[in-house]
């Protein structure tokens, strides 16, 4: 195709500008038959000189409309008054050499079941003009091309002539419209349907019929896909979710639309299921397929998936509920636990509304200035001294109280609010401990959250700087949780937090891995065993002996070894007894705010 690119309005605007005899010329070039008035005549008076003059001119017009149509990529073409096509100085053909019906004919088209076609061939029965008419052929070589049709009538002494027009190759416009329109309703990664094309689908199928009444929509999220993208780039990361977008097509039926919503979110929306038996059997396959492991550029993956579903009727749902429910649902399927899938119920707009209330207040607690802390003493157990007050974070809410550190605490983990109030926790921490003697410790609890925020060695700096306070006399409480993230970058973060004297114990020990490599590769100065086997101790001899082993443990490994949860003198003797350094519990001490630790002090050191 040329370079230039005129429809046959412009071609008509260029003729009348250029005088009568080039306009007579253009028709001449265009085969025309309906000229009845020779030069001759038209020159009758005219002197032979003013007549050569004005045949030059012709032909200096004449070569011009000449080169612009040789570097038109527009096709000039005529019918007669049947409409068929008598002239057209390309190789590339209507079908059947026509223009009206039998070329819908030809093509195997309906023109009834299409309005443009309809309008196109009314404007052909009434002889007006038409412009920009796209149709569809198919080439010699098979392949398919489209056409853009002009046509103007044509008319001598009042009789219709047939039309005159041009037509030109728009194929490669058409093909780039389609990409356009594909990409404006498709994920360009995996080519699954993007978050508005999934929106539409949906809306359209609850207002379409189906064999069923039931409709559903799973909302999927991927567990651990952050951490395959920021460990081993994203590249990996986007052969992952291709890979991800290939398992969710191989589950699905061929009815089911799945999109890519975004990130690491997907969905699916079955438009005609049975009831929720019918979607949580493709759940479960999801669940199976997804937890396979990848082999990507020779990384080993592996990753699960949470989903929500939502399972309604047709008529008496809106696109709104559809969708959402399901996202509640995938809500609660994270909130249990994760990869695992949940079927939507009212109760869960509830607690997800509870939630929501709980983030708005807790985002204000901190300028409200709601949180205080509260300490659990530490003793060793031989001397019964007091060798550290555990730092306990409250939540005085001004209407519904004291809320509980396991209702608010998973909500600030979840939307990171965790870090700032895990900074004041630590700040406000050292700035008590400044006031108590030299040999009393106090200890802070972390969030895996505070760890992967990257801040941490910072906050802590900025909290011991703040508080005057040396590193010796802080420690940090860190689940196993946290040692199984990176190993490499924990076991960084935890060397600098020890060069600034902090101490590092690991909580809750004995009832995550408890694995033995824990304690020799990563920095450790305490154990803390979990209050689950000091309670049995009176009952179980398998939780003294477990007592007794990490006892043993600790003493090999110089770590100092914590009893949490001690309600009875009778624990505590045993505890002795089996060799744990320290113990905490409420037979010891309740919590206390800071206000109170003086008086707890005296009172202990009485019954020492």
């Amino acid at each position: 195709m040329g370079a230039v690119h005129m429809d046959h309005s412009r071609l008509s605007t260029i003729a009348t500008a250029i005088t009568g005899p080039v306009r007579r010329a253009r028709n001449w070039l265009m085969g025309s038959r309906g000229r009845t008035t020779t030069d001759a005549s038209l020159r009758q008076g005219e002197r032979p000189e003013q007549l050569k003059q004005e045949n030059d001119r012709l032909r200096r017009e004449l070569k011009r409309l000449s080169d612009f149509l040789d570097t038109s990529s527009d096709v000039v073409w005529e019918t007669d008054d049947r409409l068929t096509i008598t002239s057209s100085d390309s190789e590339l053909q209507l079908p059947a050499n026509h223009i009206g019906l039998k070329l819908a004919e030809a093509l195997g088209v309906n023109p009834l079941s299409s309005q443009r076609w309809m309008d196109y061939l009314q404007n052909l029965a009434s002889r007006r003009p038409f412009r920009a008419f796209e149709l569809s052929v198919r080439q010699a070589d098979g392949c398919e091309a489209w056409l853009e049709i002009n046509g103007n009538p044509t008319f001598a002494r009042g009789r219709f002539q047939g039309y005159r027009g041009t037509y030109r190759n728009v194929t490669q416009r058409k093909l780039y419209e389609a990409q356009i329109a594909f990409l404006a309703s498709h994920d360009p990664l995996t080519k699954l349907a993007n978050r508005a094309q999934f929106h539409d689908l949906a809306a359209r199928s609850l207002v379409s019929s189906g064999r069923h009444d039931g409709i559903a929509v799973l909302c999927l999220d991927l567990d651990g896909f952050k951490g395959v993208n920021d460990t081993l780039g994203h590249g990996l990361g986007d052969l992952l979710l291709l890979s991800v977008a290939d398992r969710l097509r191989s589950c699905a039926d061929p009815t089911d639309v799945v999109a890519r919503l975004g990130g690491d979110e997907f969905a699916i929306l079955r438009a005609d299921t049975t009831g929720p038996d019918d979607v949580c059997r493709l759940a479960e396959r999801i669940l199976a397929s997804i937890s396979e492991p990848y082999v990507l550029d020779d990384h080993r993956v592996v990753i699960g998936i949470s989903i929500g579903i939502n399972v309604a009727s047709r008529s008496k749902t809106k696109i709104d509920s559809l969708i959402k429910n399901a996202d509640v649902a995938l809500y609660q399927s994270k909130a249990d636990g994760r990869g695992t899938y949940r079927v939507f119920h009212n109760e869960m707009n509830t607690r997800l509304q509870e939630r929501r209330a709980i983030e708005a207040d807790l985002r204000a607690a901190l300028q409200l200035r709601q949180f205080e802390l509260y300490y659990q003493p530490i003793v060793n157990i031989a001397s019964k001294q007091i060798v550290a007050f555990e730092a306990l974070l409250r939540w005085n809410h001004p209407q519904k109280g004291v809320v509980s550190p396991a209702t608010f605490i998973p909500v600030a983990e979840e939307t990171g609010l965790i870090v700032p109030i895990g900074d004041w926790v630590l700040q406000q921490a050292c700035r008590d401990a400044a006031s108590w003697s030299h040999h009393i410790k106090v200890a802070v609890n972390l969030s895996p959250v505070q760890f992967k925020c990257g801040s941490l060695e910072m906050s802590v700096t900025r909290a011991l700087a703040g508080a005057s306070l040396h590193g010796s006399r802080l420690e940090l409480e860190i689940t196993e949780s946290i040692l199984l993230q990176d190993e490499e970058i924990t076991r960084g973060i935890l060397n600098k937090l020890r060069v600034l004297g902090v101490q590092i114990a690991i909580d809750d020990f004995g009832t995550g891995y408890s694995a033995l490599s824990y304690l020799r590769n990563f920095p450790l100065d305490k154990i803390k065993i979990d209050q689950s086997f000091v309670q049995d101790l009176n009952q179980s001899a398998s939780a003294a002996a477990i007592v007794k082993a990490i006892s043993e443990l600790g003493k090999a490994l110089d770590m100092t070894i914590v009893a949490e949860g001690v309600e009875t003198a009778e624990q505590l003797t045993i505890l002795g007894d089996q060799r744990c350094t320290e113990a905490q519990g409420y037979y010891i001490a309740r919590p206390q705010p800071a206000g109170k630790l003086m008086q707890m002090l005296n009172d202990l050191s009485a019954v020492a």
